[in-house]
């Protein structure tokens, strides 16, 4: 099976352009920008609760713990919020209801949680419409693990932001292409 896109810095201004013509604009776009800057699973991403983001005074957390049942290999994890997540979610924040931090930070059609597999589809949805056929709701993350990895991030730091128990693992979700290669021998 084919991995999941990376996507580029254009492609990733390409989508949040994308999301701010569709029918709940300011939500996609915090959707889309949360799994660039956290690498959170779709299914992660569907269960989050806003009391998960949201203080009780309705200040964006600098970070979350995200609860084992809600995780792929059942291990909690801290979830750190970047800058410009803090600053999406605080503009998200400004249009929601923060009074019940039990409801789901990103409700669905019918008001109620994403299923992991609705919460799929809404990236695929997205993806398909900017034209990028091999993007799925795993490419934020892709993209999330790789941009750190260009940055220098070592890779036991990024096996842990990821939630994998193994290097091997996260090894795996960073793209390599020739431009890095060239950047890197120009280190010598």
């Amino acid at each position: 099976m084919k991995q999941a896109m990376t996507l580029t810095d254009a492609q990733q201004k390409r989508v949040l352009q994308y999301c701010a013509t569709r029918r709940h604009p300011t939500r996609d776009k915090t959707i889309v920008l949360f799994s660039l800057h956290t690498g959170l699973r779709a299914m992660e991403l569907a269960a989050l609760k806003l009391g998960d983001v949201f203080d009780e005074d309705g200040s964006v957390k600098s970070q979350f713990q995200l609860a084992q049942r809600n995780t792929k290999g059942s291990n909690a994890r801290t979830v750190f919020v970047n800058t410009k997540l803090r600053k999406a979610l605080k503009d998200y924040g400004e249009q929601s209801n923060l009074t019940q931090p039990e409801r789901a930070l990103f409700p669905s059609q019918k008001g109620g949680h994403f299923s992991a597999n609705t919460m799929c589809q809404l990236f695929l949805d997205i993806y398909k419409a900017c034209g990028f056929e091999h993007a799925s709701s795993h490419s934020g993350r892709r993209t999330f693990i790789t941009k750190l990895a260009n940055s220098g991030v070592n890779v036991r730091l990024l096996a842990t932001l990821a939630g994998h128990q193994h290097i091997s693992v996260t090894q795996r979700y960073i793209d390599v292409n020739d431009t890095q290669l060239a950047n890197a021998v120009e280190l010598l």
